[in-house]
């Protein structure tokens, strides 16, 4: 999940309806025009994306879904973790009607993405994710496409927004600035934030290791996380089951475990991606049009206007507080995600 430094909010999460709502466009924001209304679409209303799609790229081979017409504008739909593809189960029907091209891929360890070589270290620094993304742009011939995902996703969006700006036309990022900033991660947090990171920590030692490794004790431990991040998203065991299957890669845990190990410096990552991870300590700004999303009963998001962040983002920017709505906020509300999809388009 995303970058403990930048958040604040403790766990006090309460309860509400699972309606969403958008509060005002934040100080400053354009005054783009908005675009054309999404349809009203329920959580849970699609199932399943129907057979998936495979492309080598870079050190993977992809696994990833699509929707829309093939010449449609492209939109790249990343999800976090614990999740899958299923996040944007609903998101991408409602986007394909709009005329867009939909790519949702099966992150690194996730799904049926697989790693081309035995040889290739499994790792997940942050700058790696990011350029599996860019990697699978070359391969499937996309020069520029909006982005928007939450979680791991919305760090990876960030970072190519922020290193590969030609490539993003839009954004979308939930929970605001994400690129982790390895130095800060030193420091400890409050002691609320540090309770929020419990698996973390649980990550960094080998009672976290094994039951990384133990397919049934991962299953358990994510299905877990699901309840605390998104409190008032009453999701059915079939929905998650259908994530769930995206858990059992071979190389889930090792990505897993190295993402979170790495970002608090307990592991190195390889030399290969030094230099992006130069690039990326230094916070660089994030110039392309954006629009930031911060789901209230999510423990990791800052409360409020995106203040703690709103600096990093320097083009065409808004802020959209979502009420009553956690973590997974695609999944949880799926026509307000699809809405600032499409809003972030028009920004452009």
């Amino acid at each position: 999940m995303i970058n403990r430094r930048t958040f604040s909010k403790a766990v006090g999460l309460g309860t509400g309806a699972a309606a969403a709502s958008l509060t005002g466009l934040q100080a400053g924001a354009s005054a783009a025009a908005p675009a054309p209304g999404v349809a009203t679409a329920d959580p849970g209303t699609h199932a399943d994306f129907g057979r998936l799609k495979r492309i080598k790229a870079g050190v993977l081979d992809v696994a990833y879904a699509e929707a829309g017409p093939a010449h449609g504008p492209v939109v790249i739909c990343l999800h976090g973790w614990p999740y899958d593809i299923h996040s944007f189960v609903d998101v991408a029907p409602l986007l394909a009607d709009l005329g867009y091209r939909v790519i949702v891929p099966h992150l690194r360890g996730h799904g049926g993405t697989r790693f081309l070589s035995r040889n290739t270290p499994r790792t997940a620094e942050q700058s790696a994710v990011a350029l599996d993304i860019v990697a699978l742009m070359d391969a499937l011939k996309i020069d520029k496409a909006v982005l928007a995902g939450f979680d791991w996703g919305s760090r990876t969006a960030d970072i190519i927004a922020a290193l590969w700006p030609e490539r993003v036309k839009a954004l979308v990022s939930t929970g605001g600035y994400l690129i982790t900033n390895r130095k800060a991660q030193l420091a400890p947090a409050a002691p609320a934030v540090e309770h929020n990171w419990w698996y973390q920590w649980y990550f960094a030692t080998e009672r976290g290791k094994q039951a990384m490794e133990d397919v049934d004790q991962r299953i358990a431990l994510c299905r877990y996380v699901w309840t605390l991040v998104s409190p008032t998203w009453a999701f059915d065991d079939a929905t998650f089951q259908r994530t769930a299957e995206a858990f059992k890669n071979p190389d889930y845990a090792a990505v897993v475990l190295f993402n979170y190990r790495w970002r608090i410096g307990l592991v190195e990552g390889e030399r290969r991606y030094d230099r992006y991870e130069r690039l990326l300590a230094a916070q660089p700004p994030v110039g392309v049009p954006t629009i930031t999303l911060d789901p209230a009963l999510d423990p990791f998001t800052a409360p409020g206007d995106g203040s703690a962040y709103r600096d990093h983002f320097t083009g065409p920017y808004e802020h959209r507080a979502i009420a009553d709505i956690g973590h997974n906020l695609p999944q949880e509300a799926p026509a307000v995600f699809a809405q600032a999809v499409a809003d972030a388009d028009r920004l452009a």
